[in-house]
């Protein structure tokens, strides 16, 4: 398994390719902002201000280290837990929270933000992200696309077609697996007899990479190895991220029904911002006053954010037939008129 940092912040390795200070902080900063984003999300649900959330806490290493080894021009293609991997990419906070909250307007993702919207069926971005990857090759542009699933997505019949697609046209893509260790209340044991995830993507004739998912520069590296091999004709590359679903399923689940405490409490020693965060302050690179402003800051763009989102107004309903089609015919027009004459 590749690790450059274990979980006391040391250097297993000298860093390949060396990381200016700038880019270790930018990758602490964005898993804070993550985890405050995370915290957030679950007490607005608790309070009835947010729906159904699924949390990342723990995760927050594998989003951010892989997007950050992307290029602008490239796409990510989520499942539901890559909060990290949309902010790295520029997407508003707020219109990420209205999405969270109901509001399918959240995800109308901005020009130049490359991400596609969140898949909550689970496996079935990965073909989505190898359409487009065959794309971008079939009209030769410099574009690689990055698609994100759990352990449980490697049970789909979608990843296994998406894999064996994307093995025989080459296409440019990155398959990134968050094994989090259990697809809700099943666990990684149970999904599959291979000792690895990661080494699934040998059948399919391209390379895979078993790397340690809570070492943010470990996943980085990983990525940026991938990404470059499909910027050049290569092929595909499997990513299997080894981390752990520190929370629940979702707000939905109850965890401690079929999970041992013990196992979560051995894997909070594990945990991806403080293992960085013991390895800058071996660099000098953190101390309380840094600390303090990057919590401060990140606690104010999601405070913000919240206050944004909430200050929303509510969509209309005829508003459905908005984004039905491409360009409405008689019967939606109709319809339309039709449903905003019946409102209060």
């Amino acid at each position: 398994m590749l690790q450059v940092l274990d979980e006391n912040g040391n250097l297993k390795e000298s860093l390949k390719p060396q990381l200016n200070e700038a880019m270790l902080k930018k990758m602490y900063e964005l898993m804070v902002l993550t985890r405050i984003f995370d915290e957030t999300a679950l007490k607005l649900q608790r309070e009835g201000r947010m729906l159904t959330y699924a949390s990342s806490k723990g995760q927050e290493a594998a989003a951010v280290g892989s997007a950050l080894a992307l290029q602008n021009q490239d796409w990510i293609f989520p499942s539901f837990r890559e909060h990290g991997a949309f902010f790295v990419k520029g997407m508003p906070i707020d219109q990420y929270y209205q999405y969270w909250a109901g509001d399918e307007r959240g995800m109308k993702i901005p020009e130049k933000v490359n991400c596609f919207p969140v898949s909550i069926p689970v496996g079935t971005q990965t073909l989505h992200a190898v359409g487009a990857a065959l794309a971008f090759k079939l009209k030769k542009q410099n574009k690689v696309s990055i698609v994100y699933f759990g352990d449980g997505g490697t049970s789909e019949g979608d990843f296994h077609e998406a894999m064996n697609f994307a093995g025989v046209f080459k296409v440019p893509i990155v398959f990134l697996c968050q094994n989090n260790q259990w697809a809700i209340s099943l666990p990684r044991k149970k999904q599959t007899a291979s000792e690895t995830l990661a080494q699934k993507a040998i059948a399919y004739g391209f390379n895979g990479v078993l790397v340690d998912g809570n070492d943010v520069i470990a996943v980085f590296n990983a990525t940026l190895e991938a990404v470059e091999n499909a910027r050049k004709g290569n092929g595909p590359t499997m990513i299997e991220a080894y981390t752990y679903r520190m929370s629940d399923h979702t707000t939905a689940d109850e965890a401690t029904k079929y999970r041992d405490p013990k196992e979560v409490e051995e894997w909070k020693k594990k945990d991806p911002i403080d293992r960085l965060r013991k390895y800058l302050q071996q660099k000098k690179i953190w101390n309380e006053d840094y600390e303090k402003k990057v919590l401060d800051d990140a606690n104010k763009k999601i405070n913000d954010a919240v206050k944004k989102m909430e200050s929303t107004p509510p969509a209309k309903p005829e508003e459905i037939f908005d984004y039905l089609f491409e360009k409405k015919d008689w019967r939606q027009i109709e319809e339309q008129e039709e449903l905003k004459n019946v409102q209060p």
